[in-house]
């Protein structure tokens, strides 16, 4: 049962209320939205609702927007490719600084941080919080939620102005791009502090909520990113030197060691399919989801409205049917993605059924890939499963209408959470920082205790070949000469296979440094070339990172009308 997240956004509305920031707001020199600190900040109980409100900011990012900016990648792509100053020019890499997507998540990530901001000073000038760990606690999920946010801006737009003081303290709104460097020490320090001030999880604990496991989680993800390349404000494209590389892999897997010593966190026990299928009904489970963001509206029209299972998901056609049978059948599902298909023969399967679907092999396969939709059947008064064996409309499948209870409350609109960071995601990070520090041995031990749990074969020296050169593209660009090289590569597909649309993909691939080649290879290879034009439209030493929005480069001074390279 969703009873943390009910009572989340029931008390988020008021504390969004209390806590909102526009740039209104922020052009303004006493903001009429704050409420005092000496009345917000008088009792434990109201500092826990500002804390509310600063994750109030993450299922409107998450709602809906984020699914369309980490595509396309070598996973997915958007349906349709005429331009529409939103989620199709993102993930066609036809992107402007007029994006309206693009300036609803800089302005989102931004409100998120200055929230997070006036909570941390209201809370840390409370009486006795040098005592008291309760207190400590809530900052330290508000600062969890301000590396989060910083993080954000950090992937999507490099260096971007950034303070950790509210506008109420430092009325200076207008600054100047801060070296990535310096927010990467800030994220840090956050995460840092929220891992030794929050508890693990336990069965009790919803996902929904942080603790020291997502905070830990998150900052082996950081560590991984700062690791590796990104696009620079001169155009070129580096990553840090090796020591430095080495220190923050080291970092990685101290953390890692950490999640073992704990031995809370694990594989959820039912298996693969039935943890998306949980996700999906609404079930919480905190042994494998990590950190959820929770969404959940009480008529479908307001509060934390949630769109994963429709918008991304297979097509579910209206039903034709009374508003007085809406308890009865399945919703709509607009399914505005699309899986890039040949990923299906990739996997390691084995034997199928009469259907096509997995009885011996990877079970990934099939939550991944789905070849079916809804279609609205007049005469039988019910939907029915249309299988497409083509290709061309094949979706994500993780998040599905059939999986959900059955009835709505609005035909679009869901109340499945989106798991933020899992297990099997923290397993491979620390598996990739292995190799990176030259426990290649180690490395290969967590990578294949992924394919064991999904039921396929684990790697060796023996069937490499036959796994990694026969099953999949031959990828020219990762070396596979030696055992460290033959790990990146099966590193680069099993990423693939277990986190596709779970928001990780195109960031692995900036990192690595090879997103334009496997976009141009997948493009290039693809059945769907002509609607998933990505690999044509990337440019390197620019898509890699989001342009600035327009309204802030004319807003902002310090910007001096400089966006980010050759936008």
């Amino acid at each position: 049962m969703k009873i943390y997240k009910t009572y989340l956004y029931a008390l988020g509305i008021l504390a969004g209320g209390l806590l909102n920031t526009s740039c209104a707001d922020l052009l303004t020199e006493d903001p009429n939205s704050y409420y005092e600190k000496k009345d917000i900040f008088s009792t434990k109980a109201k500092a826990a609702m500002a804390v509310t409100g600063v994750y109030e900011r993450l299922p409107e990012l998450y709602g809906y927007m984020d699914m369309a900016f980490p595509c396309s990648d070598d996973t997915y792509y958007v349906s349709g490719v005429t331009s529409d100053k939103g989620r199709r020019d993102i993930a066609h890499y036809k992107v402007t600084s007029s994006n309206t997507w693009v300036n609803s998540v800089w302005q989102g990530n931004y409100t998120g941080i200055e929230r997070a901001n006036y909570t941390v000073e209201g809370i840390e000038g409370m009486a006795d919080y040098e005592k008291d760990k309760e207190l400590q606690s809530l900052v330290g999920e508000a600062k969890f939620l301000r590396a989060l946010y910083a993080f954000n801006l950090v992937r999507y737009w490099g260096d971007v102005p950034f303070k950790t003081t509210s506008t109420n303290v430092d009325k200076n709104v207008f600054q100047p791009r801060c070296s990535r460097e310096i927010i990467y020490d800030q994220i840090i320090d956050d995460l840092n502090f929220a891992k030794t001030h929050l508890s693990w999880a336990t069965p009790a604990v919803t996902p929904e909520k942080i603790t020291q496991g997502a905070a830990r989680g998150l900052l082996m993800r950081v560590l991984l990113q700062r690791a590796g390349y990104s696009l620079q404000m001169n155009g070129s494209i580096t990553r840090p030197d090796d020591a430095k590389r080495k220190e923050y892999f080291e970092a990685v897997i101290e953390e890692w060691e950490e999640f073992k010593a704990n031995g809370y966190h694990d594989f959820y026990p039912e298996g693969y399919r039935e943890l998306f299928k949980g996700f999906s009904a609404g079930t919480l489970n905190s042994v494998e989801s990590i950190f959820e963001i929770a969404f959940y509206s009480p008529d479908g029209n307001t509060g934390a409205k949630g769109y994963w299972g429709t918008y991304i998901g297979p097509l579910v056609a209206h039903p034709g049917i009374s508003v007085t049978e809406v308890n009865q059948f399945m919703g709509r599902a607009n399914a505005m993605f699309r899986v890039v298909p040949e990923w299906k023969a990739f996997f390691d399967v084995q034997e199928e059924d009469a259907d096509g679907n997995v009885i011996t092999g990877d079970e990934r396969r099939d939550v991944m890939i789905c070849d079916y939709k809804y279609n609205w059947d007049k005469e039988i008064y019910n939907h029915v499963k249309v299988v497409n064996k083509n290709g061309k409309d094949w979706y994500p499948g993780k998040w599905r209408r059939e999986w959900m209870p059955i009835g709505y409350k609005n035909p679009n609109v869901t109340d499945v959470n989106f798991c933020y960071l899992r297990y099997a995601d923290v397993v491979l990070m620390a598996a990739e920082a292995y190799n990176e520090t030259g426990d290649t041995s180690e490395a290969w031990k967590l990578l294949n205790s992924v394919r064991k749990r999904a039921g396929a074969r684990e790697i060796t020296t023996e069937n490499y070949t036959e796994l990694m050169k026969e099953k999949v593209y031959k990828l020219n660009f990762i070396s596979d000469a030696d055992d460290a090289g033959k790990f990146r590569t099966a590193l680069y597909w099993e990423r693939g296979f277990e986190l596709a649309f779970e928001g990780q993909r195109k960031y692995d691939l900036i990192r690595w440094g090879v997103i334009k080649e496997a976009l141009t290879l997948f493009s290039s290879r693809s059945s769907v070339k002509s609607s998933y034009p990505a690999g044509d439209n990337f440019q390197k030493g620019k898509h890699e990172l989001f342009p600035i929005p327009l309204d802030e480069l004319q807003l902002n001074p310090m910007f001096e009308s400089k966006n980010n390279p050759n936008y």
